[in-house]
């Protein structure tokens, strides 16, 4: 498999600092690994890694690669604890996590990745990684998806701007050439418009205001008819409120009957008074991924338990969705960026409708804001909807080549 157009745009580039913003299915990861075994082979005794936002991002994604696309007549030691290989001529090639900045001090580097910058603290470069390179004059490359106009935004303007040794690159899904055009329109009549435009147009998209700006009283409000059918109940376990929103579910529509909020209780309350009202229905049960160790009742059970001894059928997660993604589902289904509407809620849900009018971002930030009172029934449906209904992140699968 041979380099794509854009991504020899990139690879022949000779600034030293290029930052390149790019559709899902663009072949990141497989230029990434170019990258490193070019600058790696290129002289004796060089340092180069790969910076991902944490350490087991950083295998799931580049170690498997890296280790088929190096012949073994190139490797004197092949680390995978330190995940660090260990070329003939000297130079190594490590993989890093940036979970915690100050674990990367110390070494003077030649070439560095920052996968997914937009992911990790601002200070693994600026503190940390930038006057690592000081010494030995190395370089950088900054690739990833953009999500808002965060530092990643200002490392990549830094290179659109025309910054001396800087250069920015920008390319869609259908210009990395590696999705045809039919799998980004189906993408397009899943996605809202401004997930799509993130994910696979490489746009900036600038978060603020109204978290779910697809919501719309006129359109996404009707009533909903209780049928007796299966229920499908999302949760959030804060103590003040225990927050839930009752769903049905018609085809790939989700609508939100009912809601049940308890303020100053705790999970065996809520238990009881989803039996009061719905006890001879099925009810699936979609928690808070923190329901495995969080423990809002007495008697040292966790809340996954007393759903699951209640009766209940209960999904749930390993682990937190990204709340970028929660929040992103929960408007694909809203409206998707073609129009279709999916996600409706019955006019007696007044929490729920004044939550998804009013919940903002926190003002220059990408994260909800959380001071008023919006974000718990949000997190409710939310948690039900992202599990049903996941944004799907297209994982590059691409052949290793070999280097030869």
């Amino acid at each position: 498999m041979r380099l794509t157009k854009p991504q020899d745009a990139i690879f022949f580039s000779d600034s030293r600092f290029r930052a390149v913003v790019a559709g899902r299915r663009f072949g990141k990861t497989f230029l990434s690994t170019h990258e490193l075994l070019r600058d790696a082979l290129s002289g004796k005794n060089r340092n180069c890694w790969y910076v991902a936002p944490t350490y087991k991002a950083a295998k799931e994604i580049a170690w498997e690669m890296l280790n088929d696309a190096l012949p073994d007549g190139y490797v004197s030691k092949r680390n995978e604890t330190a995940l660090s290989l260990t070329l003939k001529n000297g130079s190594t090639i490590s993989l890093k996590g940036a979970e915690k900045p100050d674990n990367l001090r110390g070494r003077a580097l030649d070439f560095v990745v920052m996968d997914e910058f937009a992911d990790m603290r601002p200070e693994a470069w600026y503190e940390v990684i930038r006057p690592s390179l000081s010494d030995r004059l190395g370089s950088a490359l900054f690739i990833g998806t953009p999500k808002g106009r965060n530092h990643f935004y200002d490392i990549w303007t830094r290179g659109a701007d025309g910054e001396e040794g800087w250069q920015a690159f920008q390319y869609t899904t259908i210009e990395g050439g590696n999705v045809d055009k039919a799998e980004v329109e189906a993408a397009r009549n899943d996605l809202d418009e401004r997930t799509f435009d993130q994910e696979y147009q490489a746009k900036f998209v600038n978060y603020s205001g109204i978290i779910y700006y697809a919501f719309s009283r006129e359109e996404s409000v009707q009533p909903v008819l209780d049928a007796g059918d299966d229920l499908h109940i999302g949760m959030d376990f804060n103590l003040d409120p225990m927050s839930a929103a009752v769903c049905v579910r018609e085809g790939n529509e989700i609508k939100v009957m009912d809601e049940i909020v308890i303020y100053g209780s705790n999970t065996d309350e809520m238990v009881d008074e989803i039996k009061q009202r719905y006890g001879d229905r099925r009810i699936t049960i979609y928690p808070d991924p923190a329901s495995k160790q969080r423990k809002t009742s007495a008697g040292g059970r966790t809340d996954l338990s007393i759903l699951q001894n209640a009766g209940f059928a209960v999904k749930v997660r390993n682990s937190h969705p990204a709340i970028r993604d929660r929040i992103n589902s929960v408007n694909s289904r809203l409206r998707s960026t073609t129009g279709v509407r999916a996600l409706f809620v019955d006019s007696k849900c007044k929490q729920t409708i004044a939550s998804l009018e009013r919940q903002t971002y926190k003002e220059g930030t990408s994260q909800p804001n959380k001071d008023d009172g919006y974000d718990h029934m949000n997190d409710a449906l939310g948690y039900l909807v992202e599990y049903l209904y996941p944004i799907r992140k297209h994982r590059e699968v691409e052949q290793p080549v070999r280097w030869s």
